[in-house]
């Protein structure tokens, strides 16, 4: 038997190697998380895969052709944005060349904003509303600092299309041995819990399941509902509106920065009845499914209440920004677990 300076020393060292492990793994920990609320969230598609008839069995093929297809659904839109932009890129071009030549003249509507109008069109006029003006301001947009934030952005888009390709390796590996992974965690929290602790992996797998699905729900149907009322209000590109939208729509509250600028956009171009409608259009919708919604879907896979659901997804985005989206839920509801075996428990003693 290990005595007490053994016992201790053992002790120190897990604790030294656990802390290194985890300094060593600091810049992964991100993807690794990542990867496996994704695993976790398509882990039933990735087995109904798994039994089809030409894959019967194959696991790396599995493996390989899901995370191929979960990596071209992230990228698509990004790529299809990309390619948008160059074909705006040269009436965009055209526009800043006839802006230097004869100015961006204010809006009419602008005058008639009620108290401070006038003053605003008069700055207006004075920072874009002449040739000289609105040379001077695209000058100063076009100075050193500005070049270097272009350089700062395009090292930042090369650093994330790494750390996907990253994620998209460990999304490979988890779906590769995420059966034996799952045994392992299972048996770590029956040590840990007892029998009660594989009920808590399933809650949290659970959990974060009904969150993916929730998110990507609302965001698809928000998404298709605002495209609708960006073509009705007469916006150019509605489609890739309503897309972006949806995207948004995955962060709570987040969609109306798009349908926000859409109002603005039509405001600008004097059509006012379609910019409030398509404002107070785009508010009622986010805050039934964000309200609502939304929190019936997250919480009702998990027999999670309402206010607790909210509190997950606020707070958990909070303390670990878009990843605690999906964790945020999952903890609460390893936590409501908890808490409903302490009552029952304790009933049984009072008993």
């Amino acid at each position: 038997m290990p005595n007490t300076i053994e016992i201790r020393a053992r002790f120190i060292a897990i604790i030294v190697l656990l802390a290194a492990g985890a300094w060593v793994l600091r810049s992964f920990m991100p993807l690794l998380a990542w990867a496996v609320v994704v695993a976790i969230s398509t882990w039933p598609v990735y087995k109904r895969l798994l039994v089809s008839k030409k894959l019967h069995g194959k696991v790396t093929w599995g493996a390989v052709g899901l995370t191929l297809i979960i990596g071209a659904l992230i990228l698509w839109p990004v790529f299809y944005g990309l390619l948008r932009l160059l074909d705006d890129a040269q009436s965009f071009t055209q526009f800043l060349m006839d802006a230097k030549k004869v100015g961006i003249p204010p809006p009419d509507w602008l005058a008639t904003v009620p108290m401070m109008g006038e003053w605003v069109r008069q700055q207006w006029i004075e920072v874009l509303g002449t040739p000289e003006a609105a040379n001077d301001t695209l000058h100063w947009l076009g100075t050193a600092g500005a070049m270097a934030y272009t350089k700062e952005l395009a090292s930042q888009l090369f650093h994330r299309f790494i750390g996907f390709l990253i994620f998209l390796l460990i999304l490979l590996f988890v779906y590769q041995h995420g059966d034996g992974l799952a045994r392992q965690v299972q048996a770590s929290s029956r040590r840990i819990f007892g029998e009660v602790g594989v009920r808590y992996t399933l809650h949290a797998a659970t959990a974060i399941r009904g969150t993916v699905n929730g998110m990507i729900l609302v965001g698809v149907g928000k998404g298709l509902l605002m495209g609708v009322g960006y073509a009705v209000v007469g916006l150019s590109h509605p489609a890739i509106l309503g897309a972006l939208t949806g995207i948004f729509a995955l962060i709570p509250f987040a969609a109306k920065l798009i349908f926000g600028a859409c109002s603005l956009v039509l405001l600008a171009e004097n059509q006012i009845p379609e910019a409030l409608g398509i404002f107070i259009y785009g508010m009622v919708l986010t805050f039934v499914t964000d309200n609502y919604i939304r929190p019936i879907l997250i919480g009702g896979a998990v027999r999670l209440h309402f206010i607790w659901t909210l509190f997950g997804i606020f707070g958990g985005m909070e303390a670990m920004g878009l990843l605690g989206l999906f964790l945020g839920p999952a903890i609460l509801a390893i936590l409501m677990s908890i808490w409903r075996d302490w009552l029952r428990d304790t009933d049984k003693v009072a008993e």
